[in-house]
């Protein structure tokens, strides 16, 4: 069976692409054909002479699948702004039925798509669209990324609503605990179980270097 999910989160640097690298891993481990899809990417950094983005090259590293770029990152810009910011400076506009086509053509060779939003729920991608619109639009299940600090049960909760007013299953969501310093954190842990309507798919832990090899270990797939 394909199964494909859209990770979001509760802001921006809150662990999607971890999540998502180690969603990845972890259905790649089980045999499936997976493939990452990051459909807007924004900040370029260079290596060995060539712009990269980091979050795409993350997620290829734990994809099987070695497809075409342009079907796994339609959309990059090299400043690290909005997306719909960066677009409208170099004079181009994201198009979620390119973004739409290209996710089929992926669809059509993988067992699993694992498709990291950027920003928030509600980044905008246009003058009129936003990440939940792309969420809706591929009519893909919603895992949330929570990151763990203060103020995270009200954003936590606004993007809930966010996913159910779109019509979308909220699959799941993962903690993560991106605030050594955050006081409380299991109460705040407790509190979002007893008000998200979804599994709690895995907490975690905070790394100065994450990886997804080790992310994989704190989650659970089988809730899925």
């Amino acid at each position: 069976m394909q199964r494909a999910y859209f990770i979001t989160g509760t802001d921006t640097g809150v662990g999607k692409t971890l999540a998502a690298s180690a969603l990845l891993r972890g259905f790649t481990e089980q045999g499936l054909r997976t493939v990452g899809m990051k459909p807007v990417a924004s900040g370029a950094t260079e290596q060995s002479g060539e712009r990269v983005w980091e979050d795409v090259l993350q997620l290829q590293a734990e994809s099987s699948l070695d497809l075409p770029l342009a079907l796994r990152n339609p959309y990059r810009f090299d400043e690290p702004v909005a997306p719909h910011i960066a677009a409208a400076k170099i004079g181009q506009r994201i198009d979620i039925a390119a973004i739409r086509q290209a996710y089929h053509r992926l669809q059509d060779q993988a067992d699993i798509v694992i498709v990291e939003g950027a920003g928030g729920f509600h980044a905008p991608l246009n003058e009129t669209q936003t990440m939940a619109d792309l969420a809706s639009q591929l009519d893909l299940p919603v895992i949330l990324i929570v990151a763990l600090r203060l103020g995270c049960i009200n954003h936590a909760l606004l993007t809930q609503q966010a996913i159910h007013a779109q019509g979308l299953e909220f699959a799941g969501w993962i903690a993560n605990r991106i605030d050594p310093a955050m006081l409380v954190p299991d109460e705040n842990i407790e509190s979002l179980k007893q008000r998200l309507h979804a599994p709690l798919l895995g907490v975690l832990p905070y790394r100065e270097h994450p990886a997804a090899q080790t992310a994989l270990l704190h989650l659970h797939l089988e809730k899925l």
